[in-house]
């Protein structure tokens, strides 16, 4: 519990004013003015709370770790208010380009720490708890459950107004995860983190998730060696295939990813990326990646997962009927 943080998100009140939407630029129906109410909520130095969330210590150093949507504005300032009451202006170290992890830090020594733990251990029916600040509101709120799920795939979004990510790999459990618990530590029986809170379905009950804690590690051994979080990128715009789709687009198989554009402004394959020196074509069906059947269950992104900046990979793609070889060598990804 000392570890677990509340992060609390401010903005000025000029970048407020600007960021508003015209419509809410004029009197609320209780006539109150939006502007006004941020105005009477500024501190001393102009400062207006707009959000919050949770994160846990990691390292003596004050090195913390959250989710990239809790703090994922450029533009504003994040503070963490600590289990003593302490408040600490924190810096953005780094946000992980795929998966929704960030890494923060507060200028600290001799901090308490939560015990990572390793995520692939987990066992459906393992008991663990969930802490963080509930709400924005409820400090150090503890909530238990069991682990309901793993390897689970959904598409989420911060608010309705920001884009949807898809999330895969997920530890879904049942204990309550509120918003504000976003980034706090799901852990087992040891005290051991195992997962970072992420995610709720709104209008359902008991159903919640967490990125695996090994994710995080990663990203904390690749920030310690590297100074940046490394991500491997391909360059390949994609839909997973199933029945239905090969049935729709009579393609002639029904698994593997179909290489096409996701709207008119976008590339199938990226120009200049590694999968367009390799030769990937637009329509192409990728049905094996290193001799692994491609599906639903097992996509490009999940193998990704697996291998590192500079790795060979080898595909499999059938064009015009026929099953050719592609070796990609694979970059870095960028933002």
């Amino acid at each position: 519990m000392p570890a677990v943080v509340s992060i609390i998100i401010s903005k000025t009140l000029e970048a407020i004013e600007k960021e508003m939407p015209p419509e809410l630029m004029g009197p609320l129906p209780m006539g109150e003015n939006p502007m006004d109410i941020a105005r009477a909520q500024a501190d001393e130095r102009g400062m207006v709370k707009v959000g919050g969330g949770s994160g846990f210590i990691a390292t003596p150093n004050g090195v913390i770790l959250t989710n990239k949507h809790v703090v994922v504005d450029p533009n504003a300032e994040y503070t963490v208010l600590l289990n003593d009451g302490r408040a600490m202006k924190a810096t953005v170290l780094a946000r992980d380009p795929i998966e929704d992890l960030a890494i923060i830090k507060i200028e600290a020594e001799g901090m308490p720490t939560v015990t990572l733990g390793d995520s692939s251990t987990l066992e459906l029916g393992e008991e663990i708890l969930a802490i963080g600040n509930a709400l924005g509101i409820f400090r150090n709120t503890v909530s238990s459950g069991i682990v309901s799920g793993l390897s689970r795939s959904i598409r989420a979004s911060a608010d309705p107004h920001s884009p949807v990510q898809e999330l895969r790999g997920l530890i879904q459990t049942d204990a309550a995860i509120n918003p504000g618990n976003s980034g706090g530590p799901l852990v087992n029986l040891e005290g051991e983190a195992v997962g970072i809170n992420a995610a709720i379905v709104f209008g359902a009950q008991n159903l919640s998730f967490a990125l695996p804690i090994n994710a995080a590690k990663r990203d904390l051994h690749d920030l310690q060696t590297h100074g940046r979080i490394l991500r491997p990128y391909l360059g390949l715009r994609y839909i997973m295939i199933d029945a239905m789709l090969k049935n729709k687009m009579s393609l002639p198989v029904e698994y593997g990813a179909l290489i096409m554009s996701h709207g008119p402004k976008d590339r199938a394959v990226v120009p200049g990326s590694p999968a367009a020196r390799a030769g990937f074509l637009e329509k192409d069906i990728i049905t094996e990646c290193e001799g692994k059947k491609l599906g639903e269950e097992l996509t490009i992104q999940d193998l990704l997962e697996t291998k590192e900046v500079g790795d060979m990979v080898r595909f499999n793609v059938l064009r015009n009927g026929k099953t050719v070889e592609a070796v990609v060598t694979l970059a870095e990804r960028k933002g």
